[in-house]
């Protein structure tokens, strides 16, 4: 090995040391962004559950929310003989130059006891 070789390990390192992080950052972010969205998906349902049952809307709400991603929003809509619920989450910070979508999902159940 010659002196001119000296530290090009340390360089290579130096470089391919960040892009490590940033792919790892990214997968990371990806898994939470999967996790949210189950999330999304239990909270709306728990919510729509609830309601349809005939709990209190400020019940059905601390519930969803507990169940929800940190920041979440819950949105409820009642139809005729129906109560649909939307829960939408933010994107991870991470991947908000990726353009996917925000973790979102609703869940729609019949109101129990009506003839």
């Amino acid at each position: 090995m010659g002196r001119r070789d000296r530290g090009g390990a340390t360089a290579e390192i130096a470089v391919a040391l960040p892009a490590l992080v940033l792919v790892l950052a990214t997968a990371l972010a990806a898994v939470r962004l999967g996790i949210d969205q189950v999330r999304c998906v239990d909270a709306s349902g728990t919510a729509a559950r609830l309601l349809a049952r005939g709990e209190a809307g400020e019940v059905a709400r601390s519930r969803a929310l507990a169940v929800a991603p940190e920041g979440a929003r819950l949105v409820v809509a009642f139809g005729p003989d129906t109560v649909r619920v939307t829960v939408t989450a933010a994107l991870p910070l991470e991947l908000g130059w990726s353009g996917l979508p925000e973790p979102r999902a609703e869940a729609v159940a019949a109101v129990e006891g009506l003839p």
